[in-house]
């Protein structure tokens, strides 16, 4: 069924909003300050274009680090891009997604369209520090997260570290 509906979404404006994504990321590109934003953009331009069966994660999410020196630096700078970007290209293109995630939910079979839609629009304006992943690799990293938080609970309470088994 992700493949039919990402086909059907790339036939009827995925194609057009990925390549305003990469219009962004290579105007983007050009400039030193916009590097970092050209890789956010060329991850959300591969979910614009086939948004079945995929997922936006935070990086840290993926990597594990947590808040370090390095971590705190890298968020602020990507802050900082993230409004650049919401100011430009981000309006842009959240409304439309918005657009296009309103004219989908009128039919119910395109209610699925509709909800991809809203959950690029609320990305449009956010795309540094993100990562399209599998829908199956975002659950694994968010339940190995929950499971280390919940280890540290565990041990600033008093009790017993747990390891999930399988």
């Amino acid at each position: 069924m992700r493949f039919v509906g990402n086909i059907i979404w790339f036939v009827f404006g995925g194609a057009v909003l990925s390549l305003m994504w990469l219009l962004g990321a290579i105007l983007f590109a050009l400039t030193i300050v916009g590097l970092p934003l050209s890789r956010g953009a060329i991850e959300m331009a591969k979910l614009s274009a086939f948004p079945f069966g995929k997922e936006v994660v935070h990086v840290r999410e993926l990597d594990g680090k947590g808040v370090t020196a390095v971590t705190a630096l890298t968020g602020t700078i990507g802050f900082v891009v993230n409004v650049i970007w919401a100011c430009t290209f981000g309006i842009g293109l959240f409304v439309g997604h918005l657009v296009a995630g309103v004219i989908n939910c009128i039919f119910i079979i395109t209610i699925p369209f509709g909800l991809q839609s809203f959950k690029l629009a609320g990305l449009s304006f956010w795309p540094v520090g993100r990562r399209v992943v599998s829908v199956e690799m975002a659950r694994i990293a968010r339940e190995h997260n929950a499971q280390e938080k919940f280890n540290k609970i565990r041990a600033k309470s008093g009790g017993t570290s747990v390891v999930a088994v399988r």
